[in-house]
């Protein structure tokens, strides 16, 4: 068993007035089984990495008020420590950026390297937030977390980040084997740590800009990680939220969120699906780990069953990203309202990477609106899809990747309409 440092580590945070002690703890031993059902099934040695800095919070999200850990590994020196919430300010590469919420804060960071910091949570609106962390030259670390609402159901649309894949397209080598320790790097992996640090800097290598989008149209959702999503059952989200909105990779969720969306759509409940490969993916969630299970179709519940397509392929590091072609305005004219589009047209520039298509199990009445036509191969047909229910439940499904934020005047009004005609009970 490797332990990644064994010293204590003992500091103070001027800006959250507590002296705070930790340990590191070590990973849990791995699986020997060379089969996954969640991975491609091949090895990919680790990435080398120089950092600095390494941050990330012990948990997802946190409600207003809170205390949050989050762990640090630092050279000893002047730390700056400051928190911010993404707004529609435009990153730089692997970096966050938005605006401050909490001032600045040196810390001198003590010898032995790993600690925690305490981190009050303030009466901050729900949202994406991020802690900034810089040392000596521009070494540079961000650790994101989600701010909850308080009280749930300040808004009537949820917007759920889709944390659980964060995690999972995760190559960092925490045990330092020489493989990243996720699934899509090393067979023998069955458990994926959801407290590592990200690589990157600390940026999520499937972070979008949908909160971008958000902020800049001055709209403030509920914004879910996927643990508070789990803690929801489909009868309250129904009674709390007009709509839920998936706004990234939503690709693995435990059968409980399974579950709990099929009844919140069952009761009338709306559902937007903003990119691809929904729903696929069977897991467990203990105890900040996350263990792959299967695939919900293999089980006899396909994805396409609740968001009406499901997971088709995806671009095999060669197929390169393309427009939409609109095929039927009449199946879902309040999406194009405004844009001017007709069917034939082409629209944004850069879908693809993985893609769905409907399928036996997609609900009676589920239209297809736009394709990507043979977009990685004959017959591998992107399609995106719109169906409502007899209770109902709207349910839009974009069918490809990176539709959660706008590539042009057009597709920033079609995702406007959608927020505008789903939010609607």
């Amino acid at each position: 068993m490797h332990v990644c440092g064994s010293r204590i580590a003992v500091l103070t945070l001027l800006l959250l007035g507590g002296v705070a002690v930790t340990t590191w703890t070590a990973p849990a031993a791995r699986t020997q089984s060379s089969h996954n059902p969640c991975g491609p099934n091949r090895v990919v040695p680790a990435q080398r990495v120089r950092e600095q800095i390494r941050a990330a919070f012990d948990a997802r999200s946190y409600f207003p008020g809170a205390t949050a850990r989050l762990r640090v590994t630092a050279k000893p020196g002047q730390l700056v420590v400051q928190v911010f919430r993404v707004d529609a300010t435009r990153p730089a590469s692997n970096a966050m950026a938005g605006t401050p919420v909490a001032p600045a804060s040196e810390i001198s960071w003590a010898a032995g390297g790993h600690g925690t910091m305490e981190i009050r949570i303030g009466l901050w609106e729900s949202g994406l937030y991020f802690a900034r962390l810089s040392g000596s030259g521009r070494s540079l670390a961000f650790a994101p977390f989600i701010v909850k609402a308080q009280p749930l159901g300040s808004s009537r649309v949820a917007v759920v980040l889709p944390t659980n894949t964060w995690q999972a397209y995760n190559f960092r080598d925490s045990d330092r084997d020489g493989f990243g320790d996720t699934w899509y790097a090393d067979p023998r992996v069955h458990t994926v740590d959801l407290t590592r640090p990200y690589l990157h800097h600390g940026v999520p290598s499937q972070l979008n800009g949908v909160m971008r989008w958000l902020a800049a149209n001055g709209m403030r959702p509920d914004v879910f990680a996927n643990d508070d999503l789990n803690a929801m059952t489909g009868a309250q989200l129904a009674r709390l939220y007009d709509l839920v909105v998936f706004a990234g990779h939503e690709e693995y969720v435990t059968q409980h969120a399974f579950s709990a969306i099929k009844r919140y759509r069952d009761l009338g409940g709306n559902l937007a699906f903003l990119s691809a490969n929904n729903f696929y993916a069977r897991v467990t969630v203990q105890a900040g780990r996350m263990t792959c299970l299967g695939h919900f179709r293999d089980i006899g519940e396909p994805e396409a069953a609740i968001v009406g397509v499901q997971y088709l392929n995806w671009y095999q590091g060669s197929y390169p990203s393309r427009p939409f072609v609109l095929r039927s305005r009449a199946a879902a004219p309040w999406l194009f309202r405004g844009t001017g589009l007709r069917d034939g047209d082409h629209f944004g520039f850069s879908y693809g990477v993985e893609i769905d298509a409907t399928a036996a199990s997609s609900p009676p009445g589920t239209r297809v609106t736009a394709e990507l036509p043979n977009i990685f191969g004959p017959g591998e047909t992107a399609q995106m899809t719109y169906y409502q229910t007899a209770r109902g439940a709207k349910v839009f499904a974009a069918g490809a990747m990176n539709f959660e934020a706008p590539q042009s005047p057009q597709t920033e009004r079609m995702l406007a309409n959608l927020w505008a005609f789903l939010a609607g009970p």
